[in-house]
């Protein structure tokens, strides 16, 4: 399907005094799409660099454009402190800040849509994000992923050797984003997973937003996991893993698992895949992953 069927739209909301930037990605005259996504990013980069990302040469980079192309009106959002929404304010931007800045998102992503409820996809420590929103957003989150997600932190190499760095660190601070840090995130667990032409193009576009970034997050995962009880997310989830990926323990997302109360839950492990799972090379199979489970019809049957 020709990319030039597919329109995007820059739209703003507002929460306690910070500005937040939306992205949208959907079909030309969509009007009854499969569901409306919200996607939440990480730690070291706002949304668009995440979930847009647009790379020559390498068709099939942007998540937004794949789920646009088959129905989904897809919207991402900046928190604050990152992109292009408020980021001058000396304010700790950590994962429970992040489920507030989701819920104004999805507020607003309602008044737009006029869509009531979400299919979230979150990745890294936005799965933290999205999966404390949904936590205390039930009524509004329709299914739910996590990627890269870590819950308790038990076992994880990437958050002891964090844990090292960021001991003491006040929540408000900030830490420098540049090329060569970025770059590190392809080659921290596994080197060889994602693209060399992608990973520049990747680092160019976080880098053309933020030359820093919050520390509020990596202090949450290494100073206050658990932030999220499996028991109270009602709605369905797809947890996806990368094989190679250093953030969480298998026992953990296993037991993570074992305690999500909806009978309709998934795990994926995806092969040859480390951390940033939408940067690299076997990125079609996480792309595949969240619109097969974004499109699975309800249960006719519940028992």
């Amino acid at each position: 399907m020709a990319r030039t069927t597919i329109e995007g739209s820059a739209h703003w909301t507002r929460r306690a005094g910070a500005d937040l930037y939306l992205w949208r990605k959907r079909k030309k005259g969509l009007r009854a799409p499969r569901g409306t996504v919200i996607l939440v990013h990480g730690s070291s980069m706002a949304s668009t660099p995440s979930f847009d990302l647009q790379v020559k040469g390498e068709p099939g980079s942007s998540l937004m454009d794949y789920l646009a192309e088959r129905g989904f009106d897809t919207w991402c959002v900046d928190f604050e402190g990152y992109g292009r929404s408020t980021k001058h304010r000396p304010v700790p931007c950590g994962i429970e800040r992040g489920a507030d800045d989701l819920l104004a998102a999805a507020r607003a992503v309602r008044k737009i849509s006029g869509a009531k409820s979400f299919m979230l996809y979150g990745i890294s420590s936005g799965a933290l994000r999205a999966a404390l929103f949904a936590q205390r957003n039930p009524r509004l989150v329709k299914r739910l992923i996590l990627d890269a997600f870590v819950w308790t932190g038990k076992d994880s190499p990437t958050l002891a050797e964090r844990r090292k760095r960021y001991a003491g660190v006040a929540p408000e601070s900030r830490r420098p984003v540049n090329p060569a840090f970025v770059e590190s995130i392809f080659t921290r667990d596994h080197p060889g997973t994602a693209a060399p032409a992608v990973i520049r193009a990747f680092a160019r576009a976080v880098c053309a937003l933020d030359d820093s970034i919050p520390n509020g997050t990596y202090i949450d995962m290494c100073e206050r996991l658990p932030l999220v009880d499996p028991a109270k997310i009602t709605s369905p989830v797809l947890i996806t893993r990368g094989q190679y990926d250093g953030i969480a323990s298998f026992g953990d997302i296993l037991e993570f698992f074992r305690l999500l109360p909806s009978p309709d839950k998934q795990l994926a492990v995806m092969p040859g895949i480390a951390h940033a799972s939408l940067q690299e090379k076997n990125r079609l199979i996480v792309f595949h992953l969240i619109e097969r489970f974004f499109g699975q019809p309800d249960p006719v049957y519940k028992g």
